[in-house]
């Protein structure tokens, strides 16, 4: 293999002259390349940018474009070095940042990932340089571990790691970070004049900026700012798993909070107490995105929790959530009555939000008037006429309810059932000719029925207004890049379908974990889902003494899925895996004769 001279740098003549050695380019594309000037924005790309630019296909028939990321594995092969892929969440910024300046890192195109006490991991696109690597060396008194990098991340990640470690640099001023700020449980008395970040700095500026956007970049769905003793943390929700993102000094992180409250028109010199708030933002795409903000009081600040509502979901096909073909005719068959009561039942972060809004928003047509009532409002939809309980003003689910029923509504959706009094009016709206969509917390689909009674609903009243329930989880999707086949485990496969005996598949899928799903083996969530439409021979075990075993297992006869059965389904079609299923869905009831009657 020939290498480049020590100390010289890629450029497009050698790069190409490489590729087209091994059979990578044609003549022709190498003609193309060489020959066709470089526009004004494309003179400083590197060589493997320009040629990606070109889309040529790959010659190993795999019909696959010859990107970036394919030519970066080609030169890591080349160089013999490794191929670091950055994943800007386990890099440790405020750690590996001040280990050589800006200038030094720009000038000769490296970005330090890791460090420990032996040895830097520092990424490059030009392998073949060392110029810079005994003085680095010398420096930082550590070994030096050369790994090769996509060009354009080094770039990108380079300018945004700099940038946010020069912000809280600057935002931590002359203290180094080490003051104190005053926590509700432990306070320090601190001497001499050492001001606190301003929360319309600029630094801290760039800071809530670059959060909010490397959240909705990551898919986040909740940003945690967390208050520690010396620090503050910061964690971001990813398909359901919190990851760690970065560390900030405790003075940086309380200006980081107060900006945040700020942007959210909460009052910033309430400290004492939870606060609740939202705002909306653009992510880089151009999209809109809300946030409904929540602060809380602990021993050392304030910690504040930031829930990202992707207005995308709205757009969602039912498919998309997860709904299998017999479920969605199940669940359209509910939504689409006149009038009538349509549960959702699962705990918080279960989906719940997104299918009721997906729902309203394909019945919310020209033709009908939808209202709701919602603590607080989750996403603001122009469809939808929403009004938000205020309790400090007496508005409340049920006085919101009784205010919506003047307000000539086709379909009513209320947040949340939580009492008597909301689920009275609930039931008088859906006796009124109105379609109530709610949901409940309950573990499953029947359990809502006995809910209702339990908050004093009569049993005749449950029979005449509720159409049905559904019950529903989220599972994290297998990574379609990295899954691999694996063994069916019968007695597993036994306990998850029990008591129907579905018979298990020929192979379930595992993951394996790569760098696109940041080697977790999943990426994304569907929902499982269990639906109950409540037909007549459901009707007839409704009474004061409804005995839900009895009740289930009628619903079984009548078709309904459990969770467990749902999410079984989605192992054998290779969606997600027999572990995610049982870590989510609760454990039927043993039932005495053990089978439903199928």
């Amino acid at each position: 293999m020939n290498l480049p001279v020590a100390e010289q740098s890629l450029d497009l003549q050698s790069v190409v002259r490489q590729l087209l050695q091994k059979n990578l380019l044609t003549p022709d594309q190498a003609d193309e390349v060489l020959a066709r000037p470089r526009a004004a924005n494309q003179t400083s790309l590197h060589p493997l940018e320009y040629i990606a630019g070109h889309n040529f296909q790959r010659h190993d028939g795999s019909n696959r474009l010859m990107d970036l990321e394919y030519l970066s594995q080609w030169l890591a092969d080349w160089s013999g070095q490794t191929l670091y892929h950055i994943d800007p969440l386990k890099v440790e910024v405020q750690k590996v940042m001040p280990l050589m300046s800006q200038a030094f890192a720009e000038r000769h195109q490296i970005l330090a990932l890791e460090m420990d006490d032996e040895t830097v991991t520092i990424a490059s696109a030009q392998p073949f340089v060392r110029a810079w690597e005994e003085n680095l060396r010398h420096v930082l008194r550590r070994d030096i571990k050369r790994v090769v990098a996509n060009p354009s991340d080094i770039r990108r990640y380079s300018a945004e790691f700099f940038k946010l470690s020069n912000s809280v640099s600057h935002a931590v001023g002359e203290d180094g970070g080490h003051g104190r700020t005053l926590g509700n449980f432990e306070q320090l008395l601190e001497l001499g004049n050492i001001q606190a970040p301003d929360a319309n700095d600029q630094h801290i500026v760039n800071i809530v900026d670059w959060l909010l956007q490397y959240a909705f970049e990551q898919r986040a769905s909740d940003i945690h700012i967390e208050p520690r003793r010396d620090q503050g943390k910061v964690r971001f929700r990813i398909d359901g798993v919190l990851h760690n993102v970065y560390e900030f000094p405790a003075r940086v992180n309380a200006a980081v909070t107060s900006r945040i409250k700020i942007l959210g028109r909460m009052n910033v010199a309430e400290k004492r107490k939870p606060q609740d708030g939202r705002l909306k933002t653009k992510s880089l795409e151009g999209n809109e995105v809300e946030l409904r903000l929540s602060t809380l009081p602990t021993a050392f600040g304030e910690k504040m929790v930031m829930r990202v509502f992707d207005p995308d979901v709205l757009l969602k096909s039912f498919s998309e959530l997860g709904l299998g073909r017999d479920d969605n005719a199940r669940w359209q068959g509910m939504i689409n009555q006149p009038n009538g009561i349509v549960l959702v039942t699962g705990p918080t972060g279960s989906g719940k939000t997104t299918t009721l809004y997906s729902s309203l928003k394909a019945l919310a047509t020209p033709e009908v008037n939808v209202c709701s009532i919602e603590d607080p409002i989750e996403m603001v939809e122009p469809a939808f006429n929403q009004m938000q309980v205020h309790h400090s003003i007496g508005l409340d689910f049920a006085s919101g309810v009784r205010a919506l029923m003047r307000q000539d509504p086709d379909i009513i959706m209320i947040g949340e059932i939580r009492d008597l009094e909301t689920a009275e009016m609930a039931m008088q709206a859906a006796l009124t000719g109105h379609l109530v969509i709610s949901t409940l917390h309950t573990n499953d689909a029947p359990s809502a029925v006995s809910r209702l009674l339990e908050l004093g609903i009569p049993p005749y009243m449950v029979k005449s207004t509720i159409n049905g329930v559904m019950a529903q989880r989220l599972v994290r999707t297998l990574c379609p890049l990295c899954k691999e086949a694996g063994e069916v485990d019968e007695s597993v496969w036994k306990s998850l379908t029990r008591p129907w005996k579905l018979a298990a598949p020929k192979e379930v899928f595992e993951p394996v974990g790569c760098d696109e799903c940041r080697h977790t083996g999943y990426r994304g969530r569907a929902g499982v889902y269990e639906i109950m439409p409540l037909v007549d021979n459901l009707k007839d075990l409704v009474d004061e003494r409804c005995d839900l075993v009895a009740l289930r297992r009628q619903a079984f006869r009548e078709g309904m899925k459990s969770l467990r059965l749902s999410g079984a389904q989605k192992v054998a079609q290779g969606l997600t895996t027999v572990a995610e299923v049982l870590r989510v869905t609760p454990e039927q009831e043993r039932e005495k004769g053990s089978s439903p009657g199928l």
